[in-house]
């Protein structure tokens, strides 16, 4: 095995100032904008403005008995990390129970929704792609208080505004998730 090294003529890295500039985004734990969505809780950790459009990023505590109704978006493509608990996906017409260390990757134009019918909370990490739709998951989503639960999926139900599912090419599907009876 050999290394290969530039040669006196070739440019490094800190040779190209461009390289060298801070543009990552770093967020600590704990930061982020977190809301109460339909039982959940939801804290972004970068959208849009901060990405150039580029993705969404959010993390998620999916309570038991709670998730998110069948529904399509149009125009993003959505995935899911499942980081601790277990959740079942609506994947079109199908259903798939997932466990920590799961991924869902969900093209645009795809039934899905998930539900948390386990007796404990599930942690997910996800992202949109392109960015931008922090704006309908946030629309109208109260802020989280601290030492507080999130009001469960039955007291929190969001009303869609019809502007931004239109603008998003979004819509709800009819739900043949299981109850959280």
């Amino acid at each position: 095995m050999s290394i290969v090294t530039p040669s006196q003529s070739e440019p490094t890295g800190q040779d190209k100032p461009e390289y060298m500039k801070r543009n990552g985004i770093f967020v600590p734990p704990g930061e982020g904008d977190t809301r109460w969505i339909v039982g959940d809780t939801y804290t972004l950790k970068v959208g849009a403005p901060e990405t150039n459009g580029a993705l969404t990023f959010l993390e998620a505590t999916v309570p038991a008995g709670a998730g998110a109704y069948p529904h399509v978006h149009g125009k993003h493509q959505e995935a899911f990390y499942l980081i601790s608990g277990e959740l079942e996906f609506v994947n079109g017409d199908d259903i798939i129970t997932a466990g920590p260390g799961s991924f869902y990757y969900v093209p645009s134009n795809t039934r899905h929704g998930f539900f948390n019918k386990s007796l404990h909370a599930a942690k997910m990490i996800f992202l949109y792609l392109p960015g931008g739709y922090e704006e309908a998951i946030f629309h109208d989503a109260p802020r989280a208080e601290h030492g507080r639960p999130a009001p469960h999926m039955m007291e929190n139900l969001p009303t869609p505004s019809p502007e931004i599912m239109e603008r998003f090419g979004d819509f709800i599907l009819p739900s043949d998730l299981p109850s959280a009876d």
